[in-house]
């Protein structure tokens, strides 16, 4: 079968390789797409990050370069492994991608399981991939959907259970809090996406008009500001009588980003910090301590799945919007990364398949 096989730093094969055939306990999905995520482009550009080397294996996968990519994923159930009897052929799923000791509990009580040790994804430290034809995944982390979610959509479930964790870590939100996200990046969008559906009004600084733009088109945001044009935190203060934003969402890794929701904040307030830092920040604690101000960290998704998909199932998050291209998987680099690396403001999500009837279908 077909796959994009990761090699190293800026070297990602389009290859023929086998089929994979589930064990016993294992799901073989037939993918339909699967997204470009940022962490694919950070492989492409600096890795090994999350991805292993030719001479260094995953820990728990155990497996070295090259590995097949892909990890924002749905398709099809293709064929079973032997005991499971709560899923069938035809089924469609999609996969929450993670590689994770078996000595864990990932069970639906556990909140610390994406913290463990070695922890890391499928279609980047091995087990197969999203950027395929096929792959085997363990029942643990296939998640069935409706029918009436389309394929497409139902691939950027994965980065949307991204935004639902973070908004989640943010504590109970209530209907009318008022939330400031920086940055309108695919995972600025979706964390956007979910606020809203929760009844926040949503205010985004982003510099980028299309991006600006597409927040609003899509309905994320009541608000989108460019922080050069506008004072975000006297915008902020208008909109809320002076008390300042009730929650805020840094998906930027900029500094002046994080300054900004310091300052726009209210006293007691939530930060979460949802983007990867490259590199140390520097934090004013004064403005930290004086305000009481509660600075959380983010990373992917624990038990986020079920309750993200139950949100797109009602309706009330609309994926369609924050795709933005569909490509065949043999141009997942012209088309694809290279879009996301050199035109990135109007690109959000793109989609590949080996499916050349899907690519076609209205």
């Amino acid at each position: 079968m077909k796959a994009a096989r990761f090699y190293d730093r800026g070297d990602i094969r389009i290859e023929d390789i086998p089929e994979p055939t589930p064990d016993t306990g294992e799901v073989l999905i037939k993918v339909a797409w699967c997204g470009i995520c940022g962490t694919d482009l950070h492989e492409y550009l600096d890795g090994p990050i999350f991805c292993p080397t030719h001479d260094t294996p995953h820990p728990i996968s155990g497996e070295t370069a090259p590995v097949t990519m892909g990890h924002e994923f749905s398709g099809v159930i293709e064929a079973l492994g032997g005991g499971i009897d709560d899923l069938e052929v035809g089924d469609h799923v999609v996969v929450e991608p993670y590689i994770i000791d078996d000595s864990i509990d990932t069970g639906e009580t556990s909140k610390t399981y994406h913290l463990s040790p070695h922890m890391n994804f499928i279609g980047l430290a091995g087990r197969g991939g999203g950027l395929s034809e096929k792959v085997a995944v363990k029942r643990r982390w296939v998640h069935k959907i409706s029918p009436t979610i389309p394929l497409d959509q139902a691939a950027l479930i994965e980065p949307l259970s991204v935004g639902y964790h973070a908004v989640e870590r943010a504590g109970d939100i209530r209907p009318g809090d008022v939330a400031l996200v920086g940055g309108a990046g695919p995972i600025g969008l979706l964390t956007a996406a979910v606020l809203k559906a929760k009844g926040a009004t949503v205010v985004i600084s982003e510099l980028s008009t299309l991006r600006r733009q597409k927040a609003q088109e899509t309905g994320v945001a009541d608000y989108a500001y460019s922080p050069q044009e506008t004072d975000i935190v006297e915008e902020i203060s208008k909109l809320t009588d002076g008390r300042g934003a009730d929650i805020a969402f840094e998906c930027t890794s900029v500094n002046a980003v994080l300054d900004t929701l310091f300052d726009a904040i209210k006293p007691t307030g939530v930060i979460v910090v949802v983007s990867i830092w490259g590199k140390p920040a520097q934090l004013d604690m004064q403005k930290l301590v004086l305000k009481e101000v509660d600075l959380r960290g983010t990373i992917a998704y624990v038990n986020s799945h079920p309750q993200t998909i139950k949100l797109v199932e009602s309706g009330k998050i609309d994926l369609a919007p924050f795709i933005t291209g569909k490509i065949m998987v043999d141009e997942l680099i012209d088309k694809g990364f290279d879009t996301l690396i050199h035109r990135n403001e109007s690109a959000v999500k793109i989609l590949a398949t080996t499916d050349p009837a899907l690519l076609h279908r209205p």
